[in-house]
């Protein structure tokens, strides 16, 4: 590269890679931009762990089926005209009838335990992405990552309150160690099984079957083919999503009784599998129970279709909606070569010339926008107003249209509707940041790559909101 070129790597590697300057810390990065990545791929994800208000995913579910027993018990007694019980592990002003509850109505009640655990974890990963020193890589493959398995906490209760612990548990671990490890963790986390259903298929001749009352559901094993591993060009059949709906069938959670083992806990039923061999892609998989599905998965994470599609997907993401094919083809050998070693793989994203071409080609989502601003302002997250913002810009957090995620492509973003949208944000986090000079907040975030027109429009605002906000919605600030 030439010097022009060096002299933009760091702005570069904030606004491609990362989630964006930090104010007062703008664009210093210790050494080489190449070298600050490949640190951040060696410390991995933040695995949030010192946050005492977010708790494993078993344990979320136990608090939703004891709260769920507590508002039942609480719906009867006001039918009956009677006092309510506390169900165990509640908390007593849960239940109908009790002292803390007397006084409801002469006082404004919290939110709900669902959604004070949504918050809390959306707050979690605000302020890590708002906090995180340095690029934010890390956090960057969190985000795509999360997005590539994506569950929807619009499905219901249940999925809304581990929509957090899922991606703490199945992503955060994973993002730069091995596909296959990752891609057992996800398909084996009662989230997922709960999204897509698996958590009710029953093979048709298993005991548990009951004369076929009880049926097979092809959902996950349908989204593991099409978008978590071999894509939709991937070459496998009807044939093949049955085989291995099959393969997967006893894959589920323990209930809230707790009579197969600790209330939200996944467990393998062996009544609830099909039984006998399965052809999956050609490759025959003797009867195992929950093996068969686990030796599937392990070889589907292998197959060069799945390196191809997750190439395709980290090169469009990070690069170009349209990636460059030679970039493509170096993620995937690499993928190929190293058994699906996702820090290989970053590195030689990071590494990749075709990488740092200059041109910001990709716009950023709702989410990258925010996260983005949060840390241009220092604004401090806040659970309810963030999930407003990001619901106003066609992003709510963990609630996807569908179990392909949000679309990484420009035009799902750039509709006039979204940058209608994107405007208000804008002035509204205007109005709100500090004293900061627009024009020197603008130098600080994009160095190099501030255009001439950007620097003059923010020059000649009239005040120094409007000049925050004419920065915040420049090419610089909304492209990456």
């Amino acid at each position: 590269m030439t010097r022009t070129d060096d002299a933009l790597r760091p702005a570069l590697a904030m606004s491609r890679f990362g989630l964006g300057a930090r104010r007062g810390r703008g664009l210093d990065l210790p050494g080489d931009p190449i070298d600050a990545l490949r640190e951040e791929i060696r410390a991995g994800a933040d695995p949030l762990s010192d946050n005492p208000d977010l708790a494993p995913s078993d344990e979320v579910l136990r608090q939703f089926y004891a709260f769920r027993e507590a508002r039942k018990e609480a719906r009867e007694s006001a039918q009956q005209g009677g006092a309510g019980k506390a169900s165990p592990g509640m908390r007593p002003d849960m239940a109908a009838g009790s002292p803390e509850r007397a006084g409801a109505k002469d006082r404004p009640e919290g939110p709900p335990l669902p959604r004070r655990i949504f918050l809390a974890e959306l707050e979690a990963r605000a302020e890590g992405a708002w906090r995180r020193p340095g690029v934010g890589f890390a956090e960057r493959m969190v985000l795509f990552w999360s997005n590539h398995f994506a569950v929807s906490a619009a499905k219901g209760p249940v999925v809304r309150v581990l929509a957090g612990a899922f991606e703490r548990e199945a992503i955060r671990p994973h993002v730069f160690g091995r596909f296959a490890d990752m891609l057992m963790t996800v398909e084996t986390h009662p989230a997922m099984l709960v999204f897509l259903d698996n958590q009710r298929s029953v093979g048709a001749n298993s005991p548990a079957s009951r004369g076929g009352r009880n049926g097979l559901n092809e959902n996950l094993a349908r989204e593991i083919l099409e978008l978590h591993t071999l894509g939709v060009d991937g070459g496998y059949t009807q044939g093949d999503v049955t085989a291995l709906a099959q393969a997967i069938t006893g894959w589920t959670i323990v209930g809230p009784q707790g009579r197969m083992g600790e209330p939200g806990r996944f467990m393998f039923n062996p009544r609830a599998h099909e039984p006998g061999d399965r052809t999956i892609l050609g490759v025959r998989y003797p009867a195992s129970g929950f093996g068969q599905g686990r030796a599937a998965l392990l070889a589907l994470a292998r197959h060069p279709a799945t390196a191809r599609h997750v190439a395709t997907k980290l090169a469009r993401h990070f690069v170009a909606d349209e990636p460059p094919q030679a970039l493509v083809d170096a993620l995937a050998a690499t993928y190929r070569n190293t058994d699906g070693n996702l820090a290989a793989v970053s590195e030689t994203l990071v590494r990749h010339e075709l990488a740092w071409a200059p041109e910001r080609a990709k716009v950023r989502s709702p989410l990258e926008f925010t996260i983005a601003l949060m840390r241009a302002t220092d604004a401090q997250p806040n659970g309810q107003r963030l999930a407003g913002v990001l619901a106003s810009m066609g992003q709510p957090l963990w609630a996807p249209p569908g179990p392909n995620g949000f679309s990484d492509l420009a035009p799902a973003w750039a509709s006039a509707e979204g940058v209608s949208a994107r405007m208000d944000v804008a002035s509204l986090v205007a109005s709100q940041a500090s004293s900061d000079d627009p024009r020197a907040l603008a130098e600080t975030l994009f160095g190099p790559l501030l255009s001439a027109q950007t620097r003059e429009a923010v020059a000649r605002a009239e005040t120094r909101q409007q000049g925050l906000a004419l920065l915040f919605l420049s090419p610089e600030f909304q492209r990456r």
